[in-house]
């Protein structure tokens, strides 16, 4: 007797396994599903947030009361022609933000500025940070 598939009958003996080759080919398939899902994922990541052309790091915080924190942020740029916007926050002692500020970084000729703003608080902070920043200003902060 040849290597034949006998039909068994499914009420009883349910459904027959498929072939260890048609399992081989859905293992590849899927294999090869998930590496190019992931490939777009950090693709689509990786433009979006992508620094770019603009970088925000922190020079310094200090903390002038219970809602207030003074943060000092040093922005480095390719085209100093360009404002640009930084986004920095006062967080509490378990993380929370609590104040958030946008600052426009006005054009200049320099590639490094640094920038000094105040964050107000809704409870006390114990540090000041950067959250980011970029070239796509918004209009209220230019006037237009």
């Amino acid at each position: 007797m040849q290597n034949e598939m006998i039909e068994r009958p499914t009420a009883r003996y349910g459904r027959q396994r498929l072939s260890r080759r048609t399992r081989r080919r859905i293992a590849i398939g899927l294999t090869a599903a998930v590496v190019v899902l992931g490939v777009v994922i950090a693709a689509v990541a990786f433009v979006r947030f992508d620094a770019g052309d603009v970088k925000g790091e922190l020079g310094g915080y200090r903390i002038v009361d219970d809602k207030t924190v003074e943060v000092t942020v040093s922005v480095t740029r390719d085209d100093p022609s360009q404002p640009v916007v930084c986004i920095v926050r006062a967080r509490s002692y378990d993380g929370t933000e609590t104040g958030r500020r946008e600052v426009l970084v006005a054009p200049s000729t320099a590639a490094t500025v640094q920038v000094r703003t105040v964050v107000t608080t809704s409870r006390p902070a114990v540090v000041g940070d950067v959250y980011g920043c970029g070239s796509d200003v918004p209009p209220y902060l230019v006037g237009g």
